[in-house]
């Protein structure tokens, strides 16, 4: 995808030291077509398994988000009014786990209930992040236009440096899709290629920046 670049707006705010991938929502409920909420998400999900698989060689931290309500649905206020097919995702549910196919470890990667799209609002992921002494914020996963672009854009107001590999995120819809990575590159983070993010967490093998 090309971007565009309006003078004064899209500067590289570039890598920091010591990133941590965020895999936002890629549970079953929106992975699998079969779902109220899912869609198509293969590729997406296929790509981000290729990224975890060089950070987790390189130490790199890995948190997941999921989406969980209570029986009453008060813990997800309007958001559920307004998306009421939100209602499956109850903790009993298959729906609320995440997609198999990225091989969580349940020992080491860190998985944090959200209720709205923001994977920080309302969680511990500022604290994971600063026990982890976190500069860099690595987003994956869906969508695009909700809950990727929420925390892109609170991970810039909480400090971070924001980087999204283009295809490692989705969105129900393309024309969406498009049009919030465009704007998070012109205002909130830096849209790259998976290929760079893997060269990169290659070139920090045995470097232990996380000891």
């Amino acid at each position: 995808m090309k971007f565009g670049q309006f003078e004064g707006f899209g500067n590289a705010t570039g890598m920091g030291n010591r990133p941590a991938i965020i895999v936002i929502d890629f549970m079953d409920g929106f992975t699998d077509p079969q779902s109220p909420l899912g869609a198509d998400f293969d590729n997406e999900v296929k790509a981000t398994k290729e990224l975890l698989d060089a950070a987790r060689k390189s130490g790199v931290p890995i948190i997941f988000t999921t989406v969980i309500y209570e029986e009453h649905f008060q813990d997800g206020a309007y958001f559920v009014k307004k998306i009421p097919a939100l209602k499956i995702l109850k903790e009993d549910s298959d729906w609320v786990k995440i997609d198999s196919r990225l091989e969580r470890s349940q020992t080491k990667e860190p998985l944090i209930v959200k209720k709205f799209a923001s994977a920080f609002f309302g969680t511990n992921l500022s604290s994971l992040l600063s026990y982890h002494r976190v500069d860099t914020a690595i987003l994956t996963g869906c969508t695009t236009s909700g809950c990727v672009r929420a925390t892109a854009v609170d991970a810039l107001q909480h400090g971070y440096r924001v980087v999204i590999p283009e295809e490692c995120v989705g969105d129900r819809s393309q024309k969406a899709h498009e049009a919030n990575l465009y704007d998070i590159q012109t205002k909130y983070g830096d849209v790259v290629q998976l290929e760079d993010l893997k060269k990169y967490f290659l070139n920090m093998k045995g470097d232990k920046r996380y000891v």
